[in-house]
Parts: C-alpha cells; structure tokens; sequence
C-alpha cells in the first residue's frame, strides 16, 4: 500500500493543447520548472472525458499510464464501487461542443461537474480538495453556489488561471499592504476567453493593496473609440497603459490606434476607491502586461510572460501550468490551498459584470453583489525564479525517461 495521494481527473476534452492536456498530462508525466523536472507527488487513477472525440488523446495517455476511464463522474470518483475512493479532483471544464449564448459565453458544465462531486463527497462523508480550472462558472449564481457548496463541505477549493504563477519581466510584486491607486492590466482576443485571464493578472496584483480585497462596487464596459474618449474624461489612465505595454516585447511599431482597430476596457470601481482596468488590445499584442500608479505617484509595470509548447514558433511544453499545476499538487498533499479561491470568484464575477454592461448598451452596472472580501496569502509554493523561461522549460517535451 502507498499513502500517495490518489486523484480523479474530470474533464470536458481532451486533445493536444488543451487544457486538460496542459494540466493533466504533467500530473502523468511530470512538471517542468526552471530548476528542472518535479516528479509526481501524487497518483493519477481515473479519469472521466465528457466528450471523447477523433482528436482525443486522452484515452492514449491513460492507456500508456494505467489509468481507467470511466463512463461517468460517480465511476471516476468513487472507482466503480460505493463510495469517494480519490483524495483530490481537477475538475477541467474547458474546450468542448457546448453552446454558447447571447453574451457570448461558452456554456460549460463546471457547476454541474463540481454538483456531482460535492454530491460524492456529502453521501460519503468525507470531502477532498478540488481544483476548478479559469473561472467558476459564466454566471454568478452558479459560481456563488460553487464557493458556497465547497465551503459548507469544509473541501479545499483552488481555481483560477495560470497568469498569477508566469514569469513576470521586469519582475514585479506590491509588498503586502502597499499603497496603489490605480491598476489596469492588458489582455488581448475575445472579452470572455481572455478577459478572465487580464482580470486574473489585475487580481493577483491590487489584492495586495492596504486593506486586502475589498471587493467591486461597479464595472462599465467599454467599446471601440468610446475607449480612448474615456481615456481623454480622465477614466482611466493613459499613462498606465503606455507603460504596461512598453513592458511587451513583442508588439509592432507605431501608435495603439494603428493595430487595434475594436480596443474594449472594463472600467472596475473597487468599494475602498481603488480604481482599475482591464484594457483588451486585440490587434496591438498577443501578450499580458500590467501597470500600477503606488506611493510618490511612482508607475511601476510588468510583462506577464506566458511560454507555449514547442511548436515550430515557440519553445517549451506551457511551463506556466507547471506552476500552477504544482501548486495545486501542494494543496492535494496538505489538503490547504495555496492560493485564495476567493480572487477567482471575484474575478468570475466581473467577467460577467462587464459582459453584462456590454449587452446593455455598456452602461454603468453597479454589483452590490461582488463584496467579496479576502487576505493575500503569501507566498506559494511554487513560481517561476526567473524573468523568462529557463533551464527544463526549454528542454523538449516530454521529460526524459
């Protein structure tokens, strides 16, 4: 017998790149950092895929590793028999046939999976970490009952992206409790699928302000030249966004104006006055970057470098997830998370805030609702040591034998 901590993967597909791929496999094959290989610290022995597809590799991968597949949750939770039979679930509800509506949200089961699973974990009497991967749900009532469902069972919950764990150049982290005024971050492709993760990028940041995280008294969604007017009223600042961007590498010559023809911002108003935004420049760059005005009226800024997979253009296998794989692996073996769930249900809640005041003519919309309150936590366990990818991150994938 091992006392290995025994884990079920949910997932919705999985194929090359996806990110039942980027997570799962390193759980399988192991995590590249740039001080090297980490080993498993613990057992993958399920799986379920929602949607097995001629592009799936999933089933190849458990085959080659010795993990069954099953045909439901219930099965890959409680290993065919009777009872919860794992100790932690990464729960992955991205990719897939899913529909989408009129917000343009991709309606993705996650709140359904996680309802399975807390309904193992409550007739069996006993509850597991389990890691949601991007945001909670695409609306606020199902994201709520999540954090509420997994905090009346006393499980861990970790969820969120990979932005908060990249490499970051220059490197930049606000001391717990430092004064910031205003923050925005830049994001790039659609308002759903990346302004989660410019939001994530924004979070991780101001909720180290004075104070911790307060939560967000309003969000406006802005379009097209309505976006630079709103600059010239004094809503949010140029000057961040100048220098957030000028932390990018890879970005063309000339002015933003030139290459972003459709420029989006969610204009976020904090309940403690902290202003912020999450400023979407599709076009301009295909990166993340965020600014911040601190003490002295001092602008600070930073790149948040993501790494891709070692295809013709790029280098590495998404070392990013590493990270944040690793620090999820910490929480299934202390059975604490290592990061506040509560960023990523308040980020969840924006997103869908901001998409709402897009629907509605991008008026103000106020959100009583998003009072969410939490601390910092410092440090995880595990992040990047350096200002761009090195050392195993560019070693081919996957890991020597």
């Amino acid at each position: 017998m091992t006392d290995r901590k025994r884990i079920a993967a949910i997932v919705t597909e999985y194929f090359d790149g996806s990110h039942a791929d980027v997570v799962v496999t390193k759980f399988l094959k192991g995590f590249p950092t740039d001080a090297g290989f980490q080993a498993p610290r613990v057992d993958l022995v399920s799986m379920y895929i929602d949607q097995l597809t001629e592009r799936d590799i999933g089933q190849g991968l458990a085959n080659d590793h010795g993990v069954p597949i099953y045909p439901s949750i219930l099965g890959a939770l409680t290993l065919g028999g009777e009872e919860l039979a794992v100790d932690g679930v990464l729960l992955i509800g991205e990719h897939g046939e899913y529909a989408w509506n009129e917000k343009e949200q991709q309606l993705f089961p996650r709140k359904y999976f996680l309802e399975q699973i807390c309904g193992v974990m409550a007739t069996s009497g006993r509850s597991v970490p389990v890691f949601n991967d991007k945001h909670l749900s695409y609306n606020w009532h199902d994201a709520k009952w999540m954090y509420d469902r997994m905090d009346g069972l006393a499980a861990p919950m970790m969820a969120g992206s990979s932005l908060p764990v990249c490499w970051r150049n220059p490197w930049l982290e606000h001391d717990i409790d430092s004064k910031i005024d205003e923050a925005l971050a830049i994001g790039f492709s659609g308002l759903e699928i990346y302004g989660f993760h410019t939001l994530e990028v924004l979070q991780c940041m101001v909720e180290r302000r004075a104070g911790g995280e307060t939560g967000v008294t309003a969000v406006t969604c802005l379009e097209g030249d309505d976006v630079w007017q709103a600059a010239e009223d004094g809503r949010w600042s140029r000057e961040l966004a100048e220098a957030a961007c000028e932390a990018i590498e890879n970005k063309p010559a000339g002015a933003i104006e030139d290459h972003c023809s459709n420029p989006a911002i969610a204009l976020i108003e904090y309940r403690d006055g902290l202003r912020g935004a999450a400023l979407m420049l599709d076009g301009y760059v295909e990166d993340l970057a965020y600014a911040a005005r601190i003490e002295d009226n001092q602008v600070v800024a930073t790149e948040f470098f993501a790494q891709g997979h070692g295809g013709e253009d790029e280098d590495g296998p998404y070392a990013h997830f590493a990270y944040l794989s690793l620090n999820v692996e910490e929480m299934f073996v202390t059975g604490a998370s290592t990061a506040p769930v509560e960023r990523t249900l308040l980020t969840t809640g924006v997103l869908e805030a901001m998409l709402d005041s897009r629907q509605a003519n991008h008026q103000r919309l106020e959100t009583p609702w998003l009072d969410v309150t939490y601390q910092c936590r410092e440090p995880v366990p595990w992040r990047p040591v350096a200002s761009r990818p090195e050392g195993a991150c560019l070693d081919p994938w996957p890991p020597p034998a």
